[in-house]
């Protein structure tokens, strides 16, 4: 995963809005343990969207709706060892109501030379948790764990 961020910190050194890991590999970085990371979910503003998608060449993804989650631009980059998923104006379900994911806080994390930024450890815990999948529960008990006094 450490090359993957590396190019991820590389390609958003082009954007303009603040960007952010989420999900699983936010929660690694964090140190949640145990975590597999199947891709990397990178939130980004839409303008720098259009910005990025042209130099990796890679086009908006073209797919049926998901039912808990939709980006107004979704692409997928497949060329690093760990896939990455970018998503502009990215918004989860509850109930009938989207609700705009769009974190408050910004916390960098250095991986060798490079720098990517994740929520702060409470806020990804409750963006995860928001999405209501026992996938996303299990990692948002994980980044608890690491909050919590034993």
């Amino acid at each position: 995963m450490v090359e993957t961020l590396g190019s991820v910190a590389a390609m958003m050194k082009e954007t303009r809005d603040p960007w952010w890991i989420i999900a699983s590999a936010a929660a690694a970085l964090h140190g949640a343990k145990p975590i597999t990371v199947a891709d990397v979910d990178v939130l980004l503003s839409v303008a720098d969207a259009h910005r990025i998608l042209p130099v990796l060449g890679i086009q908006p993804c073209q797919g049926p709706p998901n039912q808990l989650f939709r980006s107004k631009i979704l692409a997928k980059w497949p060329a690093p060892p760990v896939p990455v998923d970018l998503m502009a104006g990215f918004e989860h379900r509850v109930g009938d109501t989207w609700h705009p994911v769009r974190p408050l806080t910004r916390q960098p994390i250095r991986i060798g030379a490079a720098t990517v930024y994740v929520p702060e450890g409470d806020e990804l815990r409750r963006i995860i948790a928001g999405f209501g999948r026992p996938k996303d529960l299990e990692r948002a008990r994980l980044l608890a764990e690491l909050t919590s006094p034993p």
